[in-house]
């Protein structure tokens, strides 16, 4: 089975698996940066920075439907290959 599999081959979900991480990281950046004045004492920031903040559950949602793509991938390639 090894020799059938290539190294650099995507699975169908990886890219969305990937997109995902991105987002995620980006909204708890953002998450960071809003709760950041709560704790130093300054002025907090505007409201938009707090639906940033929400790219992180969108990010982790998106990552979860990489690999249920991925899984779904595997079991069709599992089926034909009886």
């Amino acid at each position: 089975m090894r020799d059938k599999t290539q190294t650099n081959s995507a699975a169908p979900g990886d890219r969305l698996v990937r997109a995902g991480a991105v987002v995620f990281f980006i909204g708890a950046v953002a998450t960071l940066v809003t709760v950041a004045p709560l704790f130093l004492g300054t002025t907090p920031f505007p409201t938009y920075m707090f639906g940033l903040s929400m790219l992180m559950a969108v990010g982790f949602l998106m990552a979860g439907a990489g690999v249920l793509r991925s899984v779904s991938a595997g079991r069709r390639q599992a089926r034909a290959g009886r």
